[in-house]
């Protein structure tokens, strides 16, 4: 199947369903959970609706079709889509003519989608993460028919664009360069239902980044579940640090982003590609899990808590200024005091300015889900909870070491509580509030970090 037939065709059924829909008036709810693949994935969702003529509504039970974009990397993310199903049982009561459709990594579960099929049946419409693309395909046949469409691909080597998006915010937006993931850590899912790594080309990256700067954008985040491997596959040998360093610098593009990771590709190239160009921010998310070499291997890794305080050492030294956040994951199967004592030595030696702290989730066919030794619920709270502290106390003491300091900063939106206040956030992604003296949403301005409230600045404009 060829890409670019692809995209033609799925243009065809937008246009197909848009002209059934003319002179109606349908309303559409996306519900996204789960990361920032997720988000984007949700953009190109809501962009092929809205060219096929529904509105947009913030609300599930004024729609006629409702999106749900699952995650499955924790339980805790099944079980609030399972609830949301739960409501919607009565909106499709309400409303016989609401179509539900469901996507995105827990579709990629055959148990999952049984369980739909049994206990759900006023469902329309299911598929994965491999075709997202053919969407307006599915929906198609399913207003035509009125039976429920089921299409769940175990995998693909298609990267279909020139779909429609719609972006979340007219100043920034995630981009992706690559999908799937090679990387098979024991606890995680990601890789069954997202599949094997598949790089973007360079040039469709950049074009996009172009065409995303001339209509306004000004904030990239370069997107992949492993951006370092970025390149696999590709005809062109071309470096994540090459392609970031080419983002960073096209005209109208005043920060680039990028997320996730992982430490055993991180290059010495990528580092110094960061410090030599100011415009991609100082910060990195560098997930590190476990401090116990023993788990970091059961986890499977490929680095060592050594491997990994040498490169926070190398990033600190070489960038003094950035901020390094991570993901950590206490209650591993066969965790002890002496593996935890190992991660709080390294959140006290690397002191990360924010953590994203998680107690062990397990997931139907990871290794580590029939590993013996899986802790009880109270274990890993204790666990999680030294933890969780022990990053409260370092991510605290880092952000004090900008109370003062003038800094760039992007305006996001009106503060929630406070509409006389705007909110935006510096190169190192901290989150400043301060007084809205006409600035426009998505301007850059200059504001003194005045007062550091932890995990967020009160600042002053400087004029």
């Amino acid at each position: 199947m060829n890409d670019s037939f692809e995209s033609e065709r799925q243009l065809e059924y937008i246009e197909k369903i848009r002209k059934q829909n003319s002179g109606r008036t349908l309303k559409y709810c996306s519900v996204v959970f789960g990361c920032q693949m997720n988000e984007k994935d949700s953009e190109k969702l809501c962009g092929m609706l809205e060219c096929m003529g529904y509105i947009k509504t913030e609300y599930e039970k004024d729609a006629d079709l409702i999106i749900y974009n699952t995650c499955t990397v924790r339980e805790n993310a099944d079980k609030r889509l399972y609830g949301r199903l739960g409501v919607a049982k009565q909106y499709k009561r309400d409303n016989p003519d609401l179509i539900i459709c469901l996507c995105g990594c827990m579709m990629q579960e055959e148990h999952v989608v049984q369980k739909i099929n049994t206990s759900y049946p006023y469902v329309n419409l299911i598929f994965g993460t491999h075709n997202i693309f053919k969407f307006a395909e599915l929906l198609y046949a399913v207003i035509e028919t009125g039976d429920r469409v089921t299409d769940i691909w175990k995998e693909t080597d298609l990267i279909v664009e020139d779909l429609p998006s719609r972006r979340k915010y007219p100043f920034k937006s995630g981009v992706n360069i690559m999908f799937g993931c090679d990387n098979f850590c024991s606890y995680c899912i990601v890789p069954y239902v997202r599949g094997r790594e598949r790089s973007r080309k360079r040039e469709d990256i950049i074009n996009e980044i172009r065409a995303l700067a001339s209509d306004g954008v000004v904030e990239v985040m370069l997107l992949g579940q492993n951006v370092n491997s970025y390149g696999k596959g590709l005809s062109e040998s071309v470096s994540f640090a090459e392609l970031l360093d080419e983002a960073a610098n096209i005209d109208g593009i005043k920060r680039v982003r990028f997320m996730t990771s992982h430490p055993k590709d991180l290059s010495d190239e990528l580092i110094d590609t960061i410090r030599d160009n100011p415009v991609i921010a100082r910060h990195i998310h560098l997930p590190l899990q476990s401090g116990s070499d023993r788990i970091l291997s059961l986890m499977n890794r490929h680095y060592t808590k050594e491997d990994y305080l040498r490169l926070a050492d190398q990033l600190r030294t070489k960038i003094p200024d950035i901020s390094i956040t991570t993901d950590i994951i206490t209650g591993f199967p066969t965790e002890e005091e002496k593996d935890v004592e190992d991660t709080l030595d390294v959140i006290d030696k690397v002191c990360f300015d924010g953590a994203f702290t998680f107690e062990y989730s397990k997931r139907t066919g990871t290794a580590a889900a029939v590993m013996d030794g899986q802790l009880s619920k109270e274990k890993m709270q204790e666990f999680f909870d030294r933890v969780l502290k022990k990053v409260q106390e370092t991510s605290k003491k880092q952000a004090m070491r900008f109370e003062g300091s003038e800094m760039d900063v992007l305006v996001e939106g009106i503060n929630e509580k406070d509409p006389s206040m705007l909110t935006g956030r510096i190169s190192q992604n901290n989150v400043v509030h301060f007084k809205n003296c006409g600035v426009s949403v998505g301007s850059f301005v200059k504001v003194r970090l005045d007062e550091c409230q932890g995990f967020y600045y009160n600042g002053t404009q400087v004029f």
